[in-house]
């Protein structure tokens, strides 16, 4: 198999806030589903977000594009959690989505999803994300790296 390198790449954070009951003005995702009583790692519970992408790891830098959709914990005897989502760039630099779904094997320090096609500027786009855990805090806020690695690209 030949190697091919990207057409284009993206560094990029995702910064997500769980609400609490207390944090309406800073949370940027919400349960839409409690976690079941099979397991203890929140098996069934199902997350709706709409999370700042910055160019750093800063949550308070100003966001390049929105990650909006639902990430749920699917593994009754691990923490594991399947994502789909859109990144929405309304920029002077990107217009258009990267939409991104799969398994986010969370105990590994890195894993990939998707990028399974796009719009605007990122015209049916394919590709990988790299994810790596940057920061956790406990269930009220997490941040991820994304690594975006697109290999078809027809406005780039």
């Amino acid at each position: 198999m030949r190697y091919q390198e990207p057409c284009k790449r993206l560094e990029l954070y995702y910064h997500d806030i769980l609400f609490n009951g207390t944090n309406l003005a800073n949370a940027t995702s919400a349960k839409a589903t409690n976690k079941t009583a099979l397991g203890d790692f929140k098996f069934g519970m199902l997350a709706v977000f709409d999370d700042p992408i910055t160019l750093d790891n800063h949550l308070l830098s100003p966001p390049v594009a929105r990650a909006q959709g639902f990430y749920f914990f699917d593994k009754k005897n691990d923490f594991n959690a399947w994502f789909a989502f859109t990144l929405v760039f309304n920029s002077t630099q990107y217009k258009g989505t990267i939409n991104i779904m799969g398994a986010d094997l969370i105990a590994a320090q890195t894993r990939d999803l998707s990028v399974v096609g796009g719009t605007g500027d990122f015209f049916m786009t394919k590709g990988i994300v790299t994810v790596q855990t940057d920061t956790l805090q406990g269930d009220d806020y997490f941040r991820l790296k994304l690594d975006v690695k697109l290999y078809e690209c027809y406005n780039i």
